[in-house]
């Protein structure tokens, strides 16, 4: 692998081999209706998987109506929207890519409006729906509903959610599962300082607040083919002055996470508090990511910031990123890593795209 090639070297976890280090990474298209998508989301994921990358995991996907986090998000609690978005995996694998999805509860900040209407809580519940976190504790600022503190029959019958959900993922042709372990979202509160408050054995210290990730990660493993990459997108640092304090405790639960089965980690923020200090910028989570794949020793992905050819190139090439996920990009051109290969002055850029893209490019040179 040269260095100025490392964005497009291949790459293998478990049985799948991604043509290149770029991927497309989890983006909620709020298109949806009773979580079910339609053709709208095949058309876009085709054009994902067309363009070049070699994953594309497929939005934030709810295991049950609750989890959701607008009511135009996607879902996976029924067989109904699991024949739908076999399609969508079709589509992406028919161009090339590798079919990923990332399936997801929303907890305390599920129930709200799309972004271009308000981006807030539905505090209507006509529209809206009553939510559920590890503690009643309202996430604050746009999102002001207070929750309800799950039960424990709540807290088994989610697990339970998302071991259905990861079963007709994999039923529906996926070959990447991604579990949303992030962004202040269910899992990540009962991780959280910020939004865990219980005194049972899902709350309190390091070991409480761990259980429910570790047991969801443990119960899906179990339906989840082993040959297949098995990844969760894990908030591992929150940015409110206790940084180095999460950061430590996050990799000790990532460790976990490897010896439960986990292949890879997508290292991002926690979002778990609306008063934290986000030092955004260029790949600002790429030390960040290198740090969790030397001491978890288990393969890293991030995003934020990392739009930049030569940039994505280089995280790769320094070993921070085993993976590269290239979302706002690819939105706006889902070619993009045709274009990162030009940018890179590669050789022979041609082959990153699919067969009939590359036809064009060599008779057009003709």
């Amino acid at each position: 692998m040269t260095e100025t090639g490392a964005l497009f070297s291949p790459f293998q976890l478990k049985d799948v081999t991604l043509r290149n280090r770029i991927a497309i990474p989890p983006m909620c298209q709020y298109r949806a209706t009773d979580g079910m998508v339609n053709e709208w989301h095949e058309v876009h994921y085709t054009s994902l998987g067309r363009g070049g990358a070699g994953l594309v995991i497929v939005e934030a996907t709810a295991v049950s109506p609750e989890g959701r986090i607008t009511p135009h998000c996607a879902g996976i609690w029924n067989d109904e929207q699991a024949a739908a978005l076999a399609k969508v995996a079709k589509g992406i694998k028919a161009g090339g890519a590798v079919p990923g999805i990332q399936i997801a509860h929303a907890g305390r900040k599920a129930s709200a409006n799309i972004p271009w209407e308000g981006d807030d809580h539905i505090m209507d519940n006509s529209r809206g729906w009553e939510t559920i976190a590890p503690s009643a504790v309202a996430f604050g600022a746009n999102l002001p509903k207070v929750p309800k503190a799950m039960s424990i029959e709540e807290i088994n019958r989610v697990k339970n959610d998302f071991v259905n959900a990861a079963r007709r993922a994999r039923d529906a042709g996926f070959e990447w599962l991604e579990l949303h372990f992030a962004h202040g979202y269910l899992a990540q509160s009962f991780f959280s300082v910020h939004a865990n408050q219980r005194t049972d054995q899902y709350g309190g210290d390091f070991a409480g607040r761990s259980r429910f990730l570790l047991e969801t990660l443990a119960a899906v493993r179990e339906v989840w083919p082993e040959n297949l990459p098995l990844t969760a997108r894990f908030g591992v640092i929150e940015y409110d002055g206790r940084d180095e304090e999460t950061l430590a405790e996050s990799i000790e639960l990532i460790k976990l996470f490897r010896n439960n089965g986990l292949d890879m980690v997508n290292v991002s923020v926690g979002f778990s508090t609306p008063n934290a200090t986000i030092p955004w910028g260029s790949a600002f989570l790429a030390p960040v990511a290198q740090r969790v794949r030397q001491e978890a020793n288990l393969p890293v992905a991030s995003s934020w910031g990392i739009d930049d050819p030569v940039v994505a190139n280089k995280t790769v090439a320094d070993g921070q990123l085993d993976l590269v996920m290239i979302g706002r990009a690819h939105l706006a051109n889902p070619n993009w890593p045709y274009q990162a290969a030009q940018a890179l002055k590669l050789d022979r850029p041609a082959w990153v795209l699919p067969a009939p893209y590359a036809h064009w490019l060599e008779r057009y040179k003709r």
